[in-house]
């Protein structure tokens, strides 16, 4: 008797099985539980008898916080409120830092409503428009590298007190130096 795939609870005959976990499955049915995409030895993860993909599973069940996962999603910055802590909203705004980067201003400087305030502009951060990076909420125009400007998200956000900034200019600037730390094999020299 053929086994029953636990998407379809059809019969699986070993020419369309696929096998995870103990279980058969027809090659149509073996995609990611939240997203649809079809999976393969590579990129299959089970949990609890569902199959995830890489991504999914990680946003769902990964390590949470800064510097873990993909896209925005993955990013955990739960400050307690569901335990009673209330977070001072005049703590968010970030330390202003000396460097060359520019300073963003986009707002008038003044605070103009309830917290959480964003670093660059000073501006209210609604939920709707809210990025959360280095320890503050920013609104999405704001969380851009203080360098360069470009947009961040969670796989190209790296912070240092208070501000941020995209890889390539947080390790131009604040990465290790010397001789091998060049960007690309062009920048290696030997003698």
């Amino acid at each position: 008797m053929a086994p029953k795939c636990p998407k379809c609870e059809k019969s699986v005959y070993p020419a369309e099985e696929l096998k995870c976990n103990n279980f058969s499955y027809h090659k149509g049915c073996f995609r990611c539980f939240l997203c649809s995409t079809g999976l393969d030895s590579n990129n299959v993860n089970p949990h609890n008898d569902e199959l995830y993909c890489k991504k999914c599973h990680g946003r769902k069940f990964g390590i949470k916080g800064y510097g873990f996962g993909q896209g925005a999603g993955a990013l955990g910055m739960d400050e307690g409120e569901r335990q009673g802590n209330i977070a001072d909203p005049s703590l968010k705004a970030a330390p202003a830092m000396a460097g060359a980067y520019h300073s963003a201003n986009l707002g008038s400087g003044e605070r103009t409503g309830p917290g959480p305030w964003c670093p660059r502009c000073n501006g209210t951060v609604y939920p709707a428009e809210e990025k959360k990076g280095a320890g503050a909420s920013w609104h999405n125009k704001c969380f851009t590298c203080a360098y360069c400007n470009k947009r961040l998200d969670s796989t190209t956000l790296c912070d240092k007190e208070g501000e941020i900034f995209c890889k390539a200019c947080h390790g131009k600037n604040f990465g290790p130096t010397g001789v091998g730390y060049g960007i690309g094999a062009g920048v290696l020299q030997t003698r």
